[in-house]
């Protein structure tokens, strides 16, 4: 499958696990009506309160693999071993046939990935915590994780933030409502672009 309007624009969020990325993009949503978030699809297993097709698309990991196979997926990326995620080109589509800008909310070699497709279509933010010990006290708030994850997260987290370089403006996520502020100001100022 291709996308039939290869110059729609969109914005690419990406963050170690716990930086807020959701919590920015969710914000951003809800401020602006021409955006519209892209589902990610993933092999991992709901969390509580999550919804098929509405959080991600849970897929197994054979039909995941599939739909590798059969070019359904602008990227993937095995996040850890056996974890994938995805952006199906189908959902990009559908985004763009209603009219609006889409928003990705992804990890950092996915959103560096997307970056390289698009161009200068793309808007590439990558959040980043103020430390990593503040990023490990988020983690443990959210109290998803068990340690040994909780060490996964964070031992990817140093991986990850090496790729803040390759993004086209860096946020430091330390005061909530100044990161609400400088990402209103960046996705108004790339829409009017």
């Amino acid at each position: 499958m291709n996308l039939s309007k290869p110059s729609g624009k969109v914005i690419i969020f990406s963050a170690p696990s716990g930086s807020g990325k959701s919590t920015v993009v969710n914000h951003l949503l809800k401020v602006f009506p021409k955006l519209a978030f892209s589902v990610s699809a993933t092999t991992r297993k709901p969390r509580a309160g999550e919804v098929h097709g509405e959080s991600y698309y849970f897929l197994e990991e054979a039909d995941f693999k599939n739909k590798m196979e059969n070019n359904a997926f602008l990227e993937t990326e095995e996040v850890y071993p056996g974890l994938f995620y995805g952006t199906l080109l189908s959902e990009v589509q559908r985004i763009w046939d209603n009219g609006q800008c889409v928003v990705f909310d992804v990890d950092v070699v996915g959103g560096v990935n997307l970056k390289q497709k698009f161009k200068k279509e793309a808007l590439s933010v990558f959040l980043k915590p103020p430390s990593i010990e503040v990023l490990m006290q988020r983690l443990n708030a959210r109290s998803t994780e068990v340690a040994h994850e909780l060490k996964m997260r964070v031992d990817k987290a140093h991986f990850e933030l090496q790729f803040e370089s390759k993004y086209d403006v860096v946020l430091v996520n330390d005061v909530l409502s100044e990161t609400f502020e400088k990402s209103e100001k960046l996705v108004n100022d790339f829409l009017s672009s």
